[in-house]
């Protein structure tokens, strides 16, 4: 607890995560179940990012930007499961202030960063099918270079303009968050102070920022659509759907739970459901990715049969 200077109040300096409200019994098997999810998660988005650099088949603007959307999930991943495993780990689900608006930071971060490359990846995939005589001219590693910069970029100044309002936000308690990581509507809601700019600012950035990618994914995937639909030999048809399709369905479940937990109507029986959602695009998702990605794709399961038997060789050569 901290006291303001001349005042009475009282500013609390740490949050307590409730997570799930499960039974401490079942806390290990907890526990198991998501280091498992880590340690998989993990070693499957740096095997992609693996293949995508020393493999020159996969050096084209869909697997580049499938390299910087693995390395983005391994952030994602580390920034809510070491927190939540120590958590569950340890019992103590403490969080300072500052470490919460840090977690937030970072959350928010690859929110943004994830919509402007899942945008960029729908892009890329309407001009492969769309515009397939423009395709080298329009989407080039240059263009692709610039594209992943202006994500990375465009998400830090403005995660960087909201978390510092966020920052000067007082909490005079309670302490206690709902979820199992640091949100930005459960945080606010603590706050003593008036959050009507920083909510304000956050609408603005949100509408501004994140709408239009949508949008352009959209608008991308019904263009797709409409193209493969047109194609007249079934073979073609299902030729063209397999180099989006992977994609497609990544987009369907990433934007699907960001839509039920930031723009439903809060209520009890919502409140507890979203916890599953705010799971799947921060936990479950990234741990889908690799596999979503590589079973139904030729060229990475080309580039894995190779790697695999690269390391028999040396394994081999050891011997």
């Amino acid at each position: 607890m901290e006291k303001a200077e001349g005042k009475n109040e009282t500013f609390i300096t740490e949050f307590i995560l409730l997570g799930f409200g499960i039974h401490a019994e079942l806390q290990p098997l907890l526990f198991l179940l998501f280091l498992a999810i880590y340690i998989v998660t993990m070693a499957g988005n740096i095997l992609i990012i693996s293949l995508v650099v020393a493999d020159q088949h996969l050096h084209t603007p869909m697997y580049f930007f499938l390299g910087n959307l693995s390395c983005l999930e391994t952030c994602y991943t580390s920034t809510v499961l070491p927190r939540m495993l120590a958590s569950l780990l340890t019992g103590d689900r403490n969080i300072s202030v500052t470490g919460c608006i840090t977690q937030l930071y970072f959350l928010d971060l690859f929110v943004g960063v994830e919509c402007n490359l899942l945008a960029f990846m729908s892009y890329d995939r309407y001009l492969a099918i769309c515009k397939p005589l423009h395709y080298i001219a329009l989407m080039n590693g240059r263009i692709c270079l610039k594209l992943a910069a202006v994500s990375w970029m465009s998400g830090f100044m403005i995660i960087t303009i909201i978390t510092s309002l966020m920052s000067q936000l007082h909490f005079c308690g309670p302490n206690e968050i709902d979820h199992f990581l640091c949100d930005f509507t459960p945080v606010t809601k603590l706050s003593c102070s008036d959050t009507s700019l920083i909510t304000l600012v956050t609408f603005i950035f949100s509408s501004i920022y994140t709408l239009p990618l949508f949008l352009l994914t959209l608008a991308s995937y019904i263009c797709i659509i409409s193209t493969i639909l047109r194609i007249p030999s079934t073979t073609g048809r299902r030729k063209a759907f397999s180099t989006c399709s992977s994609h497609l369905i990544v987009v369907t479940i990433y934007y699907g739970t960001l839509i039920i937990v930031y723009m439903f109507p809060e209520t009890d029986t919502l409140r507890d459901l979203n916890k599953v959602f705010s799971l799947i695009y921060t936990v479950l998702t990234p741990l889908a990715n690799p596999f979503i990605y590589s079973l139904k794709n030729k060229e990475i399961k080309a580039a894995l049969r190779k790697f695999i038997s690269k390391c028999m060789e040396l394994i081999e050569i050891e011997k």
